[in-house]
């Protein structure tokens, strides 16, 4: 990370550092308080500083082909945050600290070593879910309840269709769900309870951008 950048702490709105071999975020990144965009896709970064989630106006967070395992306690600050991309990492979970942010939209944790989605998951305000490329075969029932979440991409992952809540199709936001590639054929899916309301939701979804 370019020790140079800390005389510009107060000016810089974007920071992309993206293919490097990054393998450290200093602490100094906390000092950065009007950034509004940090990209630092294709590093080597194991872990994030603390110091990171003092960004308050930080509104876009691209990680992407990194090595992360897990989020900073502190991650739930970063108030303003709007796009928060982690595709090609090491999660093997959906970091709780997400479900604090409120003004989320897009979260994508494609290509990770995520197993299961937890109950936590009821919470996130996010529009959008990307976790496809995963090892899911197990999701909590509670993603049903997360009051803006319209897409929800499952592609590539180890769902039988026993391990799909049947609310996702009943009584969710949700209108497009993506489910491809799985342990299931995607014609079962018509089988389910709930089925009928939710391909309301994906018709009028389509019209609106038609």
């Amino acid at each position: 990370f370019p020790e140079d950048l800390q005389k510009l702490t107060s000016n810089l709105r974007t920071i992309d550092l993206s293919n490097n071999k990054i393998e450290l975020l200093p602490p100094l990144i906390g000092k950065f308080s009007f950034l509004k965009s940090l990209v630092l896709n294709n590093n080597k970064l194991t872990a994030l500083p603390e110091e990171l989630c003092k960004l308050k106006k930080l509104e876009t967070l691209h990680l992407n082909g990194n090595h992360l395992r897990q989020l900073p306690a502190a991650f739930g600050q970063l108030a303003a945050l709007k796009t928060l991309s982690l595709s090609g990492n090491q999660l093997r979970t959906v970091p709780a600290q997400l479900c604090a942010l409120r003004h989320l939209d897009v979260v994508d944790l494609s290509r990770n070593q995520i197993q299961n989605v937890p109950d936590t998951v009821g919470e996130l305000q996010a529009i959008e879910l990307n976790l496809n490329q995963n090892q899911i075969s197990q999701i909590s029932v509670q993603i049903s309840h997360c009051p803006r979440l319209k897409v929800l991409r499952l592609e590539e992952n180890c769902l039988e269709l026993s391990m799909l809540p049947q609310s996702i199709l009943s009584d969710s936001q949700i209108s497009l769900l993506a489910v491809e590639g799985n342990l299931f054929e995607i014609k079962k899916l018509r089988e389910l309870e709930g089925y009928d309301k939710y391909m309301e939701r994906f018709t009028a979804t389509k019209k609106k951008f038609a």
